[in-house]
């Protein structure tokens, strides 16, 4: 456990040295480059482009956490019940299209930039969260819900103080898959001239730059593996206030 944990504060002391001072690193990269290429990108600020790339995955995420729970809350109400079937096919517009093609249909109303890969990354982040909201929901131990009738909650109440700090890791999870997903699905943004670590991956495929697509591709993945840890970690320190980890050990 603390060996992991010392992987990852490694790991994330690497990657912030690489993206405040990337020259430091200039002589590995060298061994992936020909014919006097550039061994760091230099088209750009890499820490700009990471900040940038990591800005447009937290508000694609936040907006279909607002509207993946918003649904999931509405339909499992006795009064939106009906709705689930059509919710669930909003929830999945996102996977039955390509990020791509929804780029390609998205520029034309909206020009090149960063809005059409903001609209792209929120549908395709909407079914985890809708699903795991949904499953978090619908799963709570009977016991508790009756509990908290009994002590004559209303339903707003037993919402916010019950189902929801439940429901809570699971939603948490659906969070997670979905901002992996985003971090490298925001790449393909830099096709429609948005500013994401796609583009340091692009102008190594244009260029025939390995050093410049490994940059890209590692920023990237790396930032995936902390930020999926973390909110493991987060998942599980929720689990245990809520006691929940007890249960899903045994």
């Amino acid at each position: 456990m603390k060996t992991g944990l010392l992987i990852r504060i490694f790991a994330l002391l690497v990657l912030v040295v690489f993206l405040v001072r990337p020259e430091t690193f200039a002589g590995f990269f060298e061994l992936f480059t020909k014919n006097g290429q550039p061994a760091i990108y230099n088209q750009g600020g890499l820490l700009d482009l990471t900040l940038n790339h990591l800005a447009i995955v937290a508000t694609a995420t936040l907006a279909a956490t607002i509207v993946a729970v918003g649904l999931a809350i509405v339909v499992t109400r006795p009064f939106g019940a009906e709705f689930l079937p059509l919710s669930r096919s909003l929830a999945n517009i996102g996977q039955t299209f390509p990020p791509v093609a929804v780029l390609a249909l998205a520029v034309p109303m909206l020009g090149f930039g960063t809005a059409p890969t903001l609209v792209a990354l929120f549908l395709y982040g909407l079914l985890p969260i809708f699903e795991n909201t949904l499953t978090g929901l619908t799963n709570l131990p009977p016991a508790v819900t009756d509990a908290a009738k009994g002590v004559g909650m209303t339903g707003w109440q037993r919402l916010i103080k019950v189902e929801l700090p439940l429901a809570l890791p699971v939603i948490l999870a659906g969070i997670r898959l979905s901002t992996v997903i985003s971090l490298a699905t925001a790449t393909i943004g830099s096709t429609v001239a948005a500013r994401t670590l796609g583009e340091v991956i692009i102008a190594g495929l244009l260029s025939n730059n390995t050093a410049f697509v490994l940059q890209g591709g590692l920023i990237v993945g790396v930032l995936a593996v902390l930020i999926y840890d973390a909110l493991s970690a987060l998942e599980r320190v929720l689990m245990a206030r809520t006691g929940q980890l007890g249960r899903a050990a045994a």
